[in-house]
């Protein structure tokens, strides 16, 4: 990359042509930090699932979104195929240039197919569906990680799926220098593993189950769906309903992990890229 060029994002849409609200917030952040940055960022979209569309390593920064369905039974499919050398070749280019690494942000779905895929830990369904404003707790190495370090502890997101991770591999992350960053809240009455919400895997990857990228707008928009709210007042009863609509409002919970997690990781990315052009 030369001054002149241009920070270039790929965007990996995993929505499957689905409506969703996941894309528009991914468009919109990195709209925003062009616009803070004033710096010359250019982003392309990739339908990984639809179109088996998938980009090459010659982008800077890669994010790859939330989507619907089993992160289980694609496996072996075309699409996954394409969308696993990919991310082969973005572990090699980082092993090989490490002054220029590519970032790489997993969001949801695609988190849980990477944890799947590389055997990170076990992803399964869910007794049942997982949708709201959630506490988020970090563990003692999410408080130090910087895409989380201004947020609170729980910080607060959106969740949204039906499937889960839980029984990291530790040792297999340590020896890649990454570490568990977040977990969902604890569940007394649930004699269940608590899932995990985030992993840091290594210097340039990471990936979280919550959606950092959905706004308040959006997510008021889906909870007042009828569909989403007879979800949410069948698993939590209705005064917690009315207190995750409450919450959109509190600057501190999920408008704080918009404003900090996404334009965290693409401030990384950049100083990578900068410092690659420097040195």
């Amino acid at each position: 990359m030369t001054l002149r060029d241009s920070i270039r994002i790929a965007v990996l849409d995993m929505y499957e042509g689905m409506p969703n609200e996941g894309m528009r917030g991914i468009r919109q952040l990195i709209q925003e930090f062009t616009a803070d940055s004033h710096l010359p960022v250019t982003f392309d979209i990739f339908d990984v699932r639809l179109n088996c569309e998938v980009p090459g390593t010659d982008y800077d920064i890669y994010i790859s979104s939330g989507g619907p369905g089993s992160p289980i039974d694609s496996e072996g499919s075309l699409w996954e195929r394409k969308y696993f050398t990919l991310m082969d070749a973005l572990h090699a280019h980082n092993a090989n240039h490490p002054q220029e690494k590519k970032h790489v942000l997993l969001i949801c779905h695609s988190f849980q197919l990477y944890c799947r895929y590389y055997g990170y830990a076990k992803v399964t369904k869910r007794k049942s569906t997982s949708f709201g404003v959630m506490p988020v707790h970090k563990t003692d190495e999410g408080m130090h990680e910087p895409l989380f370090r201004s947020l609170n502890d729980p910080l607060w997101a959106v969740d949204s799926r039906d499937y889960q991770i839980t029984d990291p591999n530790l040792t297999k992350l340590k020896n890649r220098g990454g570490s568990l960053l977040a977990l969902e809240k604890v569940r007394p009455h649930v004699h269940l593993d608590r899932a995990v919400m985030a992993i840091r895997f290594d210097e340039a990857f990471i990936g979280t189950q919550f959606h950092p990228e959905a706004d308040a707008p959006g997510m008021r928009m889906y909870l007042l769906r009828e569909d989403k709210k007879d979800l949410v007042i069948q698993k939590h009863g209705e005064k917690k309903y009315w207190e995750m609509l409450e919450h959109l409002g509190d600057p501190d919970k999920i408008m704080a992990t918009y404003h900090a997690v996404v334009p965290r990781f693409l401030m990384m990315g950049l100083q990578t890229q900068l410092s690659s052009v420097v040195s």
